[in-house]
């Protein structure tokens, strides 16, 4: 909700009228305050005085931002439709150029790092389509300052020191500080923090250059996936075969359990023999089916989200030249609606199955879940799918 609404309501309550310039000269002296409050947290960082007021004087909060939802396209379309859009053949292509362009650049950053190839272009691509992207034209710390300001939110003001950070040492000049709504930038679309931490300078001279160099960026988005605990030589998964005899009673397990009991590659190639592995079936029993390694969740570090997760896995694939799914997406897939979704996740909390947040996302617990569901209630296939058909059987009270 808007400063401009709350003040509105607020003196409405009171019978009086507010004229619009007295509403923004109040919000702006809140948010002025506000800014001021960081300064001990600033100053923490070895912020100067002048860095800091030269940074924030007189900056004003973004109306934009205050009035925008926080709805997520990785979150309100299926995962088929989004892979459809991320998996496009222009970004499949420009990959493989990007491959041949950089390849020296990539086996040194591979070899340090211990992330393929293919994962780093994969994310180049996705979150910049390799550089070609508009990366937002947004005021980063006016961005982050508002959403902080708005949402109350510490960690967010805490990026808003980190780019300050970032100004006082002298990696970027506050006109380089542009980027997405949410604060993201440059190529790989790093908050202020990520960039302190992860950003490396591929040639070691200099700040590193996530905004214009292709090399700096790659080794950056390598920095970060191996921080988060990438696993050098492990796949991040592969699309199988489910047997037909295959009993749903868990979908977790060695990838040796899965072969021996019958799952198989869908393009033929080997099955790990080491390793956990996690069934997962983005569209219900009749679709594709993966397999997914640990390294699969290091990539929802990136973005917790599993259509974005297994976009740039499978762009990887695309990119190293390996096969597209093979399986057949159902012809009729539709999410449930967000209403019916947050009912999903309160009647299996009621019933004891689900104890995550209920904000009508289905992530991993919620999977689990509706999977612990299914196997009590004798639904088969088990498959931890949010269907009509289990929301039905809960409504029913099976």
């Amino acid at each position: 909700m808007s400063l401009e609404i709350i003040d509105r309501r607020a003196f409405a309550a009171l019978g009086l009228c507010l004229p619009l310039m007295a509403v923004r000269a109040r919000a702006d002296e809140r948010f002025g305050t506000f800014l001021e409050s960081l300064w001990p947290l600033a100053q923490r960082q070895s912020v100067s005085r002048a860095t800091f007021d030269d940074a924030l004087a007189g900056l004003t909060p973004d109306q934009g931002l205050l009035d925008r939802g926080a709805r997520q396209s990785e979150f309100e379309r299926t995962i088929k439709a989004y892979l459809d859009g991320a998996l496009s053949s222009q970004r499949i292509s420009g990959g493989v150029a990007a491959r041949a362009r950089w390849t020296s650049e990539l086996s040194k950053i591979e070899q340090a790092e211990g992330v393929p190839a293919e994962i780093m272009l994969a994310l180049w691509g996705v979150e910049s389509e390799y550089g070609r992207a508009d990366m937002g034209g947004r005021d980063v710390i006016r961005s982050l300052a508002t959403l902080a300001f708005a949402r109350h939110d510490a960690g967010i003001a805490d990026e808003v020191v980190a780019a300050l950070v970032m100004l006082q040492k002298g990696y970027a000049t506050r006109e380089r500080l542009k980027g997405s709504w949410a604060g993201a930038m440059g190529q790989p679309q790093f908050l202020p923090s990520a960039y302190l931490k992860y950003a490396i300078a591929f040639n070691k001279a200099g700040p590193p250059d996530i905004w214009t160099s292709a090399p700096d960026t790659l080794a950056s988005i390598a920095r970060f996936m191996h921080a988060q605990g990438w696993r050098r030589g492990t796949i991040w998964g592969c699309e199988v075969l489910v047997p037909q005899d295959f009993g749903w009673r868990t979908l977790v397990g060695g990838f040796a359990d899965f072969k021996s009991i019958g799952f198989r590659r869908a393009d033929g190639a080997p099955l790990p023999t080491q390793g956990e592995a996690t069934l997962f079936l983005p569209a219900g029993a009749g679709g594709p089916a993966f397999l997914l390694s640990e390294n699969y969740w290091i990539l929802k570090q990136y973005n917790n989200s599993d259509s974005y997760a297994l976009s740039v896995a499978l762009l990887g694939d695309r990119i190293a030249g390996r096969a597209p799914i093979l399986a057949k997406w159902p012809k009729e897939l539709r999410l449930l609606e967000p209403a019916d979704r947050i009912r999903l996740q309160t009647l299996l909390r009621e019933r004891g199955f689900y104890d995550g947040g209920i904000d009508g996302r289905f992530g991993p617990s919620s999977r689990d879940a509706i999977h612990r569901y299914q196997v009590n209630a004798g639904l088969q296939p088990a498959d931890g799918f949010a269907s009509a058909r289990v929301l039905e059987a809960l409504k029913a009270g099976r």
